[in-house]
């Protein structure tokens, strides 16, 4: 039977989603729970690769059991079986065709960013600490660029497993909200696409940092699209404040082939 499985996790203990020998990682916490109720391996497809550090609140995983059980017992399985940052939030049987990574249409992550002049410690694991001001407006001015499809070479890392750098971001969001809980100001940049390269939230979040900051013009974020330079893009924003929020799935088959072509060899 197919399972779809919805699930949270603080990233900061984990060495990213994908497994590796001998470090502690989303999928091999699941690969091993899973296999422990089944009795045999079980092959666990996350929607995407989520890097060290990075959390999720509704990353989806995708695996098949011959054993019959219940989402609800599967579910209550799970969170009986794994440490406390990391908890399956739903699960539900999913049809055959469904895959976690192939059948995704577009994935949203947001960044956080603390700024003000101390970090609360609700925020610290959560959000990047920027005590210097930001103008909000010269970020939004900047962010129109990212916006449609690019070759994202610039704001990629050197090596990955895509074969292709296009993608197409459909939404990038610059808010703001005083937050209660830390007492200060929390800016979240929600970004929408298709698919995403590894580092690319994080490199388009330094970028608009910078500009945020007055130390990068307006126009310099264009340039690095157009020319696939990555000594015009800002630093790396960390890991730390980045958190996967929503994987967006078709409804059809026919669906569900197209968005497996644009979003199938994602490195996020």
């Amino acid at each position: 039977m197919n399972y779809r499985l919805t699930l949270q996790y603080d990233g900061t203990d984990f060495h990213g989603w994908q497994m590796q020998e001998g470090r502690r990682t989303v999928q091999g916490e699941l690969t091993r729970v899973l296999s422990l109720l089944e009795g045999e391996p079980v092959i666990v497809h996350g929607a995407g690769r989520t890097d060290a550090g990075v959390h999720a609140e509704a990353q989806v995983a995708s695996f098949r059991l011959r054993r019959q059980i219940t989402p609800e017992r599967l579910r209550g399985a799970l969170n009986g079986n794994l440490d406390w940052d990391v908890r399956a939030i739903e699960v539900e049987v999913a049809p055959e065709e469904f895959h976690a990574r192939f059948s995704a249409r577009s994935k949203t992550y947001v960044y956080r960013i603390f700024n003000a002049p101390f970090i609360s410690p609700f925020w610290r694991r959560y959000a990047l600490h920027e005590a210097r001001p930001v103008d909000l407006e010269r970020m939004r001015q900047a962010a129109r660029f990212f916006l449609g499809t690019h070759d994202w070479t610039a704001f990629s890392a050197a090596q990955t497993e895509a074969r292709s750098r296009v993608r197409t971001v459909t939404e990038l969001e610059i808010e703001e909200r005083w937050s209660m809980r830390g007492r200060g100001r929390l800016i979240e940049i929600k970004i929408t696409a298709n698919g995403f390269l590894r580092y690319m939230v994080r490199s388009i979040v330094g970028t608009l940092l910078e500009i945020g900051r007055g130390e990068m013009e307006l126009e310099t974020p264009r340039r690095a699209l157009l020319t696939g330079k990555r000594e015009l893009v800002g630093a790396t924003a960390p890991a730390h404040g980045l958190t996967l929020v929503h994987v967006d799935y078709a409804e059809t088959m026919a669906g569900w082939a197209s968005a497996g072509a644009a979003a199938g060899d994602d490195d996020d």
